[in-house]
C-alpha cells in the first residue's frame, strides 16, 4: 500500500464530506481528489516523472495537500521547504534536492526570485496565489489540465517526502521519507474512513514539519475533516475550535501555553475538543498540569519522535494524563506526567543502550534508538551523517539519552547532542555561532539552550570579544535579526573572558550549561 490509496479510499467512502477548511473555502474529499488529478496531470505535461523533485515553499494552505498527492501520484517526491529559512537556508536544501520545480507562496516570491539564479536544478516556478511575472499561475495550470485519474507504478519502499531538519553542523539534513513509512504508522493507529463518523481535526502545526505531514496523512486516511489554519494565533485558534466544532488538534507545548494563558479562555466554547496531542519539544510539567485541569473533558497524548522515524514512536496516552488511585499510583503517574515520552509503538522497536549499543537493564541511562518500517534507511546524499546515525543493523541514534522503568515507559535524561529545540523547531548551535563568529567584535562564540516555560527552550550566546572591543547585548541580537530566522536568533548574551575547552580544542559546552544554562 502506498499513501495515495489514502486519498482514494477516502474519496469513494465520504466524498461529499469536506476535506479542507480553510479561510473561509471548502473542498470536499471529491473536490481535492479531482484538483490532485488535475495537478498531477499538469505536472506531468511539464516533464515532471517518477523521482523528479518538487519543493514547495508556502504557510499552511490547501494546495500544499493539493502538491504532496500530486507529486505521490507520479511517484515524484515531494519537498516541503520550512517558510521561516532564510534564503541561503534554502538555496542549499533546494541545489541538495535537486528539485525540478518549485511552488511558492506570494510573501516569498521577491527571495525567491533572487535565489533563482543560484538554484541548479529548478526549471519551472509555479506562483501559488496571483500571477506573477515569470512563473506559471498554479489555478491557471489546474484549469488547463485533465481531471483524469494518473497512475504510476509505485512501490511501497519508493521515497514520498524528502524533509530537511536541523543539523548539529548547521547544514539542513535532507531526511528520505518512504511511503511504507507512513502507511506503517497509519494502520496501526488511525481507525479508516467512515461515512458514519465525522471528525474535524484543526491543524496549525507547519507542513513542513514531521508532525503537520503525520497528521495530514492521518486525517486523510481517517476520513476527517482537516481545518488549516495559515499559521498559530490563539485567539483564532479557539474561535477556530468553536466555529467549526473541532474535535482534534496538535499543539506544540508553547501553543498549548498560549491556550491556557489566554485572558479570554473562559469566553470561547472549546468543549468540542476530545483530543489534543502534544509533542516535538518538551511540556513543562506546570502548563500540562494546567492544561487538564482547564480542559477536563479532553483526552491529551504526548507523541515523541523525530523526523528521521516518520514521527511519532512513543506516546503517553490518555490514561497516563488521569491522576487517580492511591497515592503511590498518583505519585507515579505525575513523575510520569513531567518527565516520560510513554511506551513505544507497536511498529517500532525501542531501546535504551550503551555506546556499544548494547542494551541497558531497566533504570540505567543510555542513548534512545529506535527500528522498524518507518525509520529511515540514511540521510539523502550524506554518507558520513548516515554513518553516524545508523547502526550496521539499521538501528537509528536518536541522539536523546533516557532510561526505560519496569512497566516499559521511557523517560528522557537530556539530549545526547547540544541540538536546542524551540517552540518545536530544532535549532542547530552550529548555525547560530557561525554568524556571531562573523560579527566583528566577537572573537569567540558558542551557543546553548536555557529553559523557557513558554517556548521550552530559548537560545543563549556566550561570546568573547576581541581585545579593546566592547559591544552590547542588543548590538549582538540586531546583528543576528538580519542573519538568522527569528527562532533562531539569541534571546540573551553572556560576556565571558573565555570558553571552557577540553586538550583537542573543543568547547565543552557541559560547562556552559551548568554556569549560564539556568
Amino acid at each position: 500500500m502506498n499513501t495515495t490509496e489514502f486519498l482514494l479510499i477516502s474519496s469513494s467512502i465520504c466524498p461529499d464530506r469536506d476535506l479542507v477548511v480553510f479561510e473561509g473555502k471548502r473542498w470536499t474529499f471529491a473536490q481535492t481528489s479531482e484538483r490532485v488529478n488535475r495537478l498531477a496531470n499538469a505536472l506531468m505535461g511539464l516533464g515532471v516523472e517518477k523521482g523528479d523533485r518538487i519543493g514547495f515553499l508556502q504557510v499552511n494552505c490547501n494546495e500544499a495537500i493539493e502538491a504532496y498527492f500530486a507529486a505521490a501520484k507520479l511517484g515524484a517526491i515531494f519537498v516541503p521547504l520550512n517558510f521561516r529559512a532564510k534564503a541561503d537556508e534554502l538555496t542549499y536544501m533546494l541545489n541538495n534536492a535537486e528539485a525540478k520545480a518549485l511552488m511558492v507562496g506570494n510573501r516569498y516570491l521577491d527571495m525567491v526570485d533572487g535565489m533563482l539564479p543560484n538554484l541548479k536544478s529548478v526549471q519551472h516556478c509555479i506562483a501559488l496565489e496571483e500571477e506573477a511575472e515569470g512563473k506559471i499561475h498554479y489555478e491557471t495550470l489546474l484549469g488547463s489540465s485533465s481531471a483524469d485519474e494518473v497512475f504510476t507504478d509505485i512501490q511501497d519502499d519508493d521515497i514520498t517526502i524528502l524533509m530537511y531538519t536541523a543539523g548539529t553542523t548547521g547544514l539542513p539534513k535532507g531526511v528520505p521519507l518512504r511511503h511504507t513509512g507512513f502507511v506503517s504508522y497509519i494502520l496501526e493507529n488511525v481507525q479508516p474512513a467512515d461515512p458514519e463518523v465525522e471528525e474535524r481535526n484543526l491543524l496549525t502545526v507547519p507542513l513542513y514539519h514531521i508532525a503537520g505531514i503525520q497528521a495530514m496523512m492521518a486525517a486523510i486516511y481517517g476520513g476527517r475533516t482537516l481545518v488549516l489554519m495559515k499559521q498559530f494565533e490563539v485567539k483564532e485558534w479557539m474561535d477556530t475550535v468553536q466555529r467549526e466544532g473541532a474535535t482534534r488538534a496538535m499543539l506544540v507545548p508553547t501553543m498549548l501555553k498560549r491556550v491556557i494563558d489566554d485572558p479570554d479562555f473562559e469566553n470561547y466554547n472549546l468543549t468540542s475538543l476530545e483530543v489534543i496531542t502534544y509533542g516535538a519539544a518538551p511540556m513543562p510539567f506546570e502548563v500540562i498540569d494546567r492544561a487538564i485541569k482547564m480542559l477536563p473533558w479532553v483526552r491529551f497524548i504526548n507523541a515523541f519522535g523525530q523526523t528521521e522515524t516518520a514521527s511519532t514512536i512513543t506516546t503517553l496516552g490518555p490514561e497516563d494524563h488521569i491522576i487517580e488511585g492511591t497515592e503511590e499510583e498518583k505519585a507515579k503517574k505525575l513523575r510520569r506526567l513531567s518527565s516520560s515520552i510513554g511506551k513505544p509503538l507497536s511498529d517500532v522497536e525501542v531501546r535504551i543502550v550503551d555506546p556499544e549499543g548494547n542494551a541497558l537493564p531497566t533504570g540505567d541511562v543510555g542513548e534512545i534508538v529506535a527500528k522498524g518500517p518507518r525509520v529511515m534507511t540514511g540521510y539523502w546524499h550524506d554518507e558520513e551523517k548516515t554513518a553516524k546515525a545508523m547502526t550496521k543493523d539499521g538501528w537509528l541514534r536518536t541522539g536523546d539519552k533516557g532510561w526505560m522503568d519496569d512497566e516499559g515507559y521511557i523517560y528522557l535524561a537530556g539530549r545526547g547532542d547540544d541540538m536546542i529545540i524551540r517552540g518545536g523547531e530544532n535549532i542547530a548551535p552550529g548555525e547560530v555561532e557561525n554568524v556571531l563568529y562573523s560579527f566583528p567584535k566577537i572573537e569567540e562564540a558558542a551557543v546553548i539552550g536555557v529553559p523557557d516555560p513558554e517556548w521550552g527552550q530559548d537560545v543563549r550566546a556566550v561570546v568573547v570579544l576581541k581585545q579593546g572591543e566592547t559591544a552590547t547585548v542588543e548590538e549582538i541580537i540586531e546583528y543576528c535579526r538580519s542573519r538568522l530566522a527569528g527562532f533562531k536568533r539569541p534571546r540573551s548574551v553572556v560576556f565571558v573572558d573565555s570558553l571552557p575547552r577540553n586538550p583537542m580544542g573543543k568547547v565543552l559546552k557541559r560547562l556552559l550549561r551548568e554556569e549560564f544554562g539556568k
